[in-house]
């Protein structure tokens, strides 16, 4: 799924636009054990009690794609007779109406999910009425030819509310608040079948993380039966690391620069686009190609990024560098520059000695305070 398709399936978690049908939660404490369990339609829920539902609903689509919010594709195996897609397909297809079904997914969660506090899990079911677009891009509500029937869940940590005082108008006294156990916006989530080309793919699914570090691999690997994604920090590490593999020695201070400046030009490039932009093999070889890599170093280049990042991996732009920041580090030094600025640092040899020398304009200041060069 692209940022469009993800935008157009979080617009329905309004009021006006809501396809949601069913709703179902179960509360689960430290200790794995079902608290309480709930099912209902959903339109015949309290108007505020929707409203925050539809707030994690769209937190559960949101964040960076690619990062917060991963594509995810079955394996083979798991789309097989008995497997975890058949599972999910079989839950879509109840709408949320076969108990046993329900029940058998809550214990999936709960024996795969990897959290020490209370959490809540939230599943839903709706049947969105896609329209159809004319060739200019316009919506059109009456030419619609499919519905895109999906299944979302939100796992969301449930956290006691701090201790306080409050001022209680009955006593006119400040008396000790009551503690309550709060639902907070969700870690966890994901949208099957995926909503792909604005139609159904049932062999590929959404998986939201709030945080991109902590993806839950057995979650992913037994309740989905998908291959475990490669995480933002990895796919940086992975880059790094085929970069300095790659260049060795060589691995001058121009090259990294020229490297950060080209993947910065390529981002802006592609930053209307709804797709992330993706780094092959071949591309990061014509990247390193382009900052100014030594032909020599580049001979074993496809072997050296095999064994780091395995052939089939691809990077995405996003997580391997950050175009907001430029830095500079010495053990006793750190140096940071606009992204777009970062020309401003050489490399120079003064006096014999390797310096990093910054141009500088009229305008110095030293802890805050202006002073003259």
């Amino acid at each position: 799924m692209n940022k469009k398709e993800i935008l157009e399936i979080r617009k329905q978690f309004t009021p006006a636009n809501c396809a949601i049908t069913r709703i179902c939660g179960c509360y689960v404490n430290h200790e794995k054990e079902k608290i309480c369990q709930s099912k209902q339609a959903f339109l015949s829920m309290p108007e505020e009690e929707a409203f925050k539902y539809f707030d994690i609903f769209k937190h559960t689509l949101s964040g960076t794609l690619g990062k917060n919010m991963i594509n995810m594709e079955f394996s083979l195996d798991s789309e097989m007779q008995g497997g975890p897609q058949e599972f999910l397909m079989k839950l879509r297809e109840s709408e949320l109406k076969d108990d046993m079904l329900v029940e058998e997914f809550y214990d999936k969660i709960i024996e795969h999910f990897r959290y020490g506090e209370n959490y809540y899990i939230v599943l839903i079911y709706a049947a969105y009425d896609v329209p159809g677009k004319s060739t200019d891009g316009l919506e059109m509500d009456d030419a619609s030819d499919t519905v895109f029937k999906h299944i979302l869940c939100s796992i969301c940590p449930v956290n006691l509310t701090k201790a306080a005082l409050f001022y209680n108008p009955e006593t006119n006294l400040m008396e000790d608040r009551v503690r309550d156990w709060i639902v907070e916006m969700p870690m966890n989530g994901f949208l099957f079948p995926a909503f792909n080309d604005r139609a159904t793919d049932v062999h590929n699914m959404l998986y939201y993380s709030k945080n991109p570090e902590e993806l839950q691999p057995e979650l992913i690997d037994q309740v989905f039966g998908a291959g475990i994604p490669v995480t933002a920090k990895s796919q940086k590490e992975i880059f790094d690391a085929v970069v300095a593999e790659t260049l060795g020695e060589e691995c001058e201070y121009e090259v990294v620069r020229n490297l950060h400046d080209n993947l910065y030009e390529m981002m802006e490039e592609h930053k209307e686009a709804p797709e992330p932009l993706e780094l092959s093999k071949m591309d990061v070889k014509k990247l390193l190609e382009k900052s100014g890599a030594p032909e020599e170093k580049m001979q074993d280049f496809e072997k050296e990024f095999d064994t780091v990042a395995g052939e089939r991996t691809t990077l995405l732009a996003s997580n391997v560098v950050n175009v907001k920041k430029f830095s500079v580090e010495t053990p006793d030094i750190v140096i940071k520059v606009n992204p777009e600025r970062a020309d401003l640092i050489e490399t120079m040899e003064i006096e014999g000695r390797k310096c990093l020398v910054i141009a500088i304009d009229d305008h110095v200041e030293v802890n805050g305070v202006s002073v003259k060069i």
